[in-house]
């Protein structure tokens, strides 16, 4: 959509998304980036796009650019094309300034990453979502996978939704390369059960189980052996604070066996 027919930013409270982001290769699934679109479309139009990203890692937490710089391309052995896409959205120093007074506020230092650009966490689902790129984007660092201190964090952040800031949780369902490499095609049954468990947990709200989901989910470890694709959500459910029982999730199933379960609250 072009600037000229866009809507005006919303005045309302923005929901709080949880996405399985994907990989560069997402651009060329015939049904996935149609699902991402439909589902920004149904949105209020956001003043702002605040990421947390599996794919960055930093303590002191840690604030990117806040203007305009180039993406981070944090893969590698893909075709040359996917290393060419851009997405030049506006900075968000304005954001980034709340975000910083809020944090230290309450005792989470904060550092600023001024030259560190939008890593495919971030950029492969907003290309999708919001391609005319005309939306400020600013995107923090998780500085830790503890759960509850990551809830921590998105409770801090929940008044910007006030503000109309789309606070995104950008990760996987699913996310184990590795066993999934060994699986030998189709939707492994760890992947499988460990959706079902999610959604079956999420649709309960049952909080503290997602909270123990490494030992309380079937196939936990072997679903997230490392455990960044699934932290953001804890940031989310944090945001997410009083609209945790209108959660639903909008996309689901699979890409190459990884659970693609993408959730909204509010």
């Amino acid at each position: 959509m072009s600037s000229s027919t866009a809507p005006a930013p919303t005045s309302g409270r923005m929901p709080a998304l949880y996405l399985s982001h994907g990989a560069p290769p997402l651009a060329d699934d015939p049904v996935w980036p149609g699902q991402l679109s439909a589902w920004s479309a149904a949105l209020p139009r956001p003043t702002a796009i605040l990421m947390i990203s599996a794919h960055w890692e930093e303590a002191p937490l840690a604030i990117g650019a806040t203007r305009t710089v180039p993406l981070v391309h944090d893969f590698w052995g893909f075709p040359e094309h996917y290393y060419q896409v851009r997405y030049a959205a506006p900075g968000a120093p304005e954001l980034a300034e709340r975000v910083t007074k809020s944090l230290r506020a309450a005792g989470t230092p904060v550092q600023d990453i001024p030259d560190r650009g939008l890593d495919h966490g971030a950029y492969v689902p907003l290309v999708e979502m919001f391609p005319a790129a005309d939306i400020p984007v600013l995107q923090v660092s998780m500085p830790t996978l503890d759960p509850q201190r990551l809830m921590a964090i998105g409770r801090k952040l929940a008044p910007l939704r006030d503000e109309g800031v789309l606070i995104v949780g950008s990760g996987f369902f699913t996310h184990n390369l590795a066993a999934l490499r060994q699986s030998g095609g189709g939707v492994p049954s760890w992947s499988a059960e460990f959706d079902d468990w999610g959604r079956r947990a999420l649709d309960g709200g049952d909080v503290d189980a997602l909270l123990d989901f490494t030992q309380a989910a079937p196939a936990g470890r072997l679903a997230h052996p490392r455990t960044e694709h699934f932290a953001p959500l804890f940031v989310t459910l944090g945001a997410a604070e009083n609209d945790l029982g209108s959660q639903r999730s909008v996309i689901d199933g699979y890409w190459m066996g990884l659970a693609k379960r993408s959730v909204q609250f509010g």
